[in-house]
């Protein structure tokens, strides 16, 4: 169809003329080179009062393959917006200058959703969305690059709750960018494969980076500050795709994550102590290395089973093949929160140690004789990092007679080195 009847058709659609589109640059004609050929797919939108349709509209309109470029400036947006055309480029002027705000949004339960692959959204910036950020669900090849979402007012119970926020996914490449003030996880990638976060800050949000129900995700070169809990890696019961695994945590800075746990009532994140480090839940083959933990009020490192009650048969809530190694700790766990202060302190003592496992295995054996091959968790530190193991398995069947071990050497063990997470669109 010819781009401007496209155009019509749509504008009858939204109620608004096409020809008010006056940026769009979609007229395309045969293209003696290629380079030629991508730039006639460039669809140029600047702010203005009809941003609401001017976005819109390019985003169906546009081709496979196009560019959408905004121009610098604040777009002041009403509805959600809604991306199913695959292999389109969103891209802004930087994620300081070209700001989508939906402070003033009334419809629709996120800022942007993409369910369409091969999406690349770039150097833009989301502010104020009621709900989500971007949500981008059931895709294969999503890709968010120097792309800040953030929620102006501060950590908020009224926020939205996820400010990047992939969902049943494969290839998920999250790089350099910045989210603030999300109600339960800043960057989020939940039930999806293949997927790498890197060079990206997540700052005052419940959650700062949360990987959950996931297989293969690389983790790497992020800051996570100012949270209540930084990273999360965690596996939930009741979800489609579960027994998360296969995911490396490394070389990421998480630090004084002291913001008070501001999730709305009912959420999970909402039992995440304030200072927070790391929590591993629940999953297996995980590998930890080369990080930074301090500052952290309540603990650095946390691992341990899922302690809900649950009714899933195919759920296992137990961590399994955790290997934790040549990590840098500071100062941790002197003013501990929530079930740190409740249920470890008591155990421990304050400061509550860097590392912290609950002792939970399968079994009455592996409570008093070590985890078997392949489900145990295995610490490689120096020798002043303190490590307390909880013994909780046998806690419940000696009450009387067990008490926190405290001993390194019981983490004796390792896992072999697992390859990168390569992505198509990561070049």
């Amino acid at each position: 169809m010819n781009i401007i009847f496209k155009s019509a058709a749509v504008a009858l659609c939204l109620g608004t003329s096409a020809l008010a589109w006056a940026q769009a640059e979609t007229e395309t004609a045969p293209a003696a080179t290629e380079e030629a050929a991508m730039a006639d797919n460039v669809i140029r939108v600047v702010p203005g009062e009809n941003a609401q349709e001017d976005i819109q509209e390019a985003l169906i309109l546009a081709e496979p393959g196009s560019v959408i470029e905004l121009g610098a400036g604040i777009y002041n947006l009403t509805g959600a917006l809604s991306l199913d055309v695959p292999n389109i480029t969103l891209r802004g002027a930087g994620m300081d200058q070209t700001i989508l705000s939906f402070k003033g949004q009334t419809t629709g339960s996120e800022g942007l959703l993409v369910t369409a692959g091969g999406a690349w959204i770039e150097n833009l910036a989301i502010e104020d969305t009621p709900g989500d950020g971007i949500k981008a669900k059931g895709v294969d090849q999503i890709t968010f690059k120097d792309v800040r979402v953030e929620w102006t007012r501060g950590p908020n119970a009224e926020n939205g709750a996820y400010g990047l926020y992939p969902v049943e996914s494969k290839n998920v490449l999250i790089d350099g960018a910045v989210v603030r003030g999300a109600s339960d996880a800043g960057i989020y990638v939940g039930q999806s494969q293949q997927i790498i976060v890197r060079n990206s800050r997540a700052e005052f949000n419940v959650a700062g980076i949360e990987i959950e129900n996931c297989y293969f995700a690389d983790v790497y070169d992020n800051v996570a500050t100012r949270n209540t809990g930084g990273i999360l890696i965690f596996d939930m019961p009741n979800l489609p795709q579960k027994g998360g695994h296969s995911i490396r945590i490394y070389n990421n800075k998480s630090f004084a994550n002291d913001t008070a746990n501001f999730a709305p009532p009912g959420n999970v994140v909402g039992s995440v102590p304030r200072g927070t480090g790391l929590i591993v839940m629940a999953n297996h083959d995980v590998e930890v290395y080369d990080n930074e933990f301090y500052d952290n009020a309540s603990i650095n490192v946390s691992v341990n089973a899922y302690q809900r009650d649950y009714n899933d048969p195919e759920f296992d809530p137990l961590p399994r093949n955790i290997y934790i190694h040549d990590n840098t700790y500071g100062r941790a766990g002197w003013d501990p929160d929530k079930a740190v202060k409740d249920l470890v302190a008591p155990l421990t003592g304050t400061p509550i140690p860097d590392i912290v496992w609950d002792g939970a295995v399968d079994g009455i054996w592996a409570a008093f004789f070590g985890a078997d091959e392949g489900k145990g968790v295995y610490v490689k530190e120096a020798a002043t990092v303190k490590v307390a193991n909880l013994n909780v398995v046998r806690d419940m069947i000696l009450p009387w007679d067990v008490s926190p071990t405290f001993e390194l050497e019981e983490y004796q063990g390792t896992l072999p080195p697992r390859d990168a997470v390569k992505l198509p669109q990561d070049k």
